[in-house]
């Protein structure tokens, strides 16, 4: 079957379309990536399965309407700086709480 000829204006927007695409993609990878170190840090931290932790993340998340990644960063920075947002450590601490008996270090003692 003999090959159509493409207009040059279509072989330049398919370039910039695929090339759109593997910005996502290199977005997704590292996204995740930054995900995946978070829920180490909760695994870690609250003694829970690694399916645990990706849900405490997840709740934390969608409880204060920040987007994973936000929050994933913001636990990852919290690791490193020991600082972190009230309203993140108090609702990771109460999710964690729901699946393990420990509590965020630093946090204020329980009254």
């Amino acid at each position: 079957m003999p090959r159509v000829p493409r207009e040059p204006g279509d072989e330049t927007a398919r370039i910039l379309e695929l090339e759109h695409e593997v910005d996502q993609l290199k977005e997704a990878v590292a996204s995740h990536a930054v995900v995946d170190q978070a829920i180490g840090v909760v695994v870690a931290l609250g003694r829970v399965t690694p399916d645990e932790g990706w849900v405490v993340l997840r709740e934390v998340s969608q409880h204060t309407n920040i987007k994973l990644r936000n929050v994933s960063e913001m636990i990852l920075l919290w690791g490193r700086s020991g600082d972190m947002p009230e309203g993140i450590r108090a609702e990771l601490e109460e999710l964690l709480d729901q699946h393990g008996p420990t509590t965020v270090p630093g946090a204020p003692p329980l009254e």
